[in-house]
């Protein structure tokens, strides 16, 4: 099985995404988490473009060990000069220099023919040498450039002493099959093509950098570049832990391995998206926040019993701790009833049903439920209280000049009663009306409102207390209309009530 080498550019073509521009000392943190994450090669930075860049990419060189080092330099010498300057430090050390061979690129940028961009390309490539012995050339827009030609330069670069040959698809233009058979086609005309790693360097113009990119190494690449979180100019790079974890999820398919270690991804993630404050999509591969989460109940019950039926990577393998279920409307009950008992609540079948009949209305109301949510569902349920008055069915209406109305329907000894009262506040209304209904007279001693979870759509909890001939009662409720919880909090503390006379009055 061969071994796929890891060039990372993130802090050269990531750095290059409006907005993710980083400092030297950001970039050193970086760079230092990329050689925990097993990368082959770092691109540090493009030495010539800034003081800044030059101090980073010398910072690196001296202070990081593992990976080679690198700096990308065009076909001039100056820049070539600038790269060896900022890189001579690092144990090991790599020049990578570049120049456009596609026709669009020759006429309308460099205004040169093919002869002289071959004539600069060989002579870079000849000085870089003279500084160092790994020394990698791109050209630039390869997968625009007339193949025979693209064919020709590389074998020349090679012959000037490239160690390695990068096929840029620059613009993001080819797909995967046309990027995988231009590879193969290469290493077939190309005759001194063996003394040479062929690497490649995809954008996602379309979406398809990670594709090409897998392309090519079924065609022979021995080098992929990429960056963490896929991160890049315009519609960004291939993603770094898309290939990796596909070549390490399809070794069959490869018959390859890379040196990554694939715990570090997530972390090497998240850090990313810290420095450069460049959030990855909910549904992004591998690091996403959705990518090993399941909603969907048949999902969340054949991961239980058996992960592989849904997971083809398992969670701990990019250094997170265990797949996330998203409980929500599509929810099964053994997948609510394994979270509970990890939350602590092992519930017996009448209890754990009335939870679950919570849970589904609830749940209609709201995207996600969150482990808070559980618990104020389970208490309601193991705190049930036969109940003498039920809430059937309510209505509230206030305004900023309108007196706050509450319609308030209640199941009293099996039959609806139904009373419309106005109040000082929605809450006081619907209260008035609960207190005509069941005939009590019970003071408020306290009514307390707190937010579950997070989000508009949170479940708010209520809690009361109410007063009775001397004696006093908690009650609570649930929902993510607060008015209802208010109406359900203090319906449950008049059932309390209600059962502790009933109890008091057996005894007597």
């Amino acid at each position: 099985m061969r071994t796929v080498k890891i060039f990372d550019t993130t802090l050269r073509d990531g750095e290059q995404s409006p907005g993710a521009s980083m400092n030297v000392d950001e970039k050193l943190q970086v760079a230092k988490q990329l050689a925990r994450l097993g990368v082959d090669i770092i691109e540090a930075g493009f030495a010539i473009a800034s003081p800044g860049d030059f101090e980073a990419i010398k910072r690196i060189s001296n202070e990081v060990e593992g990976p080679v080092i690198c700096s990308l330099a065009r076909a001039k010498e100056a820049d070539i000069k600038s790269a060896w300057e900022a890189i001579k430090d690092a144990s090991k050390k790599r020049i990578h220099t570049f120049h456009s061979t596609s026709d669009i690129h020759l006429k309308h940028q460099f205004r040169i023919d093919r002869n002289e961009a071959l004539k600069r390309s060989v002579n870079m490539v000849r000085y870089a040498k003279s500084f160092t012995d790994d020394v990698e050339f791109s050209p630039m827009d390869a997968t625009r450039t007339d193949v025979g030609y693209l064919c020709e330069v590389v074998e020349a670069v090679i012959e000037a002493g490239a160690l390695t040959v990068n096929i840029p698809d620059t613009v993001g233009y080819s797909i995967p099959e046309e990027f995988g058979a231009m590879i193969k086609e290469i290493r077939q005309r190309v005759k001194n093509i063996h003394k040479a790693v062929i690497a490649v360097h995809c954008h996602n113009d379309l979406g398809l950098a990670t594709s090409n990119s897998l392309a090519a190494v079924l065609n022979g690449a021995g080098q992929i570049e990429c960056t963490i979180n896929g991160i890049g100019e315009r519609a960004g790079n291939c993603s770094m832990e898309e290939v990796v974890m596909a070549i390490k999820t399809r070794g069959d398919l490869f018959n390859a391995r890379t040196n990554i270690n694939t715990e570090e991804i997530m972390k090497s993630s998240r850090l990313i998206t810290k420095i450069t404050g460049m959030s990855v999509q909910p549904n992004k591969a591998i690091v996403g926040a959705n990518a090993f989460a399941h909603e969907s109940g048949i999902h969340q019950d054949g991961l239980l019993k058996e992960k592989t039926t849904y997971e083809i990577i398992r969670p701990e393998t990019i250094g997170l701790h265990k797949t996330k279920f998203v409980f929500g409307k599509h929810s099964g009950s053994n997948a609510i009833r394994t979270r509970l008992k990890e939350l602590g609540y092992v519930l017996p079948d009448d209890q754990f049903m009335r939870a679950m009949v919570g849970y589904k209305r609830i749940a209609d109301q709201k995207k996600d439920m969150f482990d808070e949510d559980l618990e104020a569902l389970v208490s309601e349920a193991v705190t049930k209280v036969s109940e003498v008055f039920s809430l059937v069915d309510m209505k509230i209406s206030a305004g900023m000049h309108e007196k706050p109305k509450a319609m308030i329907k209640l199941k009293i000894k099996g039959k609806d009663k139904q009373k419309t009262t106005t109040g000082d506040g929605p809450v006081d209304a619907v209260y008035k009306a609960i207190a005509f209904l069941t005939g009590t007279k019970s003071r408020l001693l306290k009514y307390e409102v707190k937010s579950i979870t997070g989000g508009t759509d949170a479940l708010g909890e209520v809690m009361v207390a109410l007063e009775d001939n001397g004696k006093s009662m908690s009650g609570h409720g649930a929902d993510t209309d607060i008015i209802v919880a208010s109406a359900k909090a203090y319906v449950n503390a008049l059932n309390k009530l209600a059962a502790r006379k009933k109890k008091n009055t057996a005894r007597l």
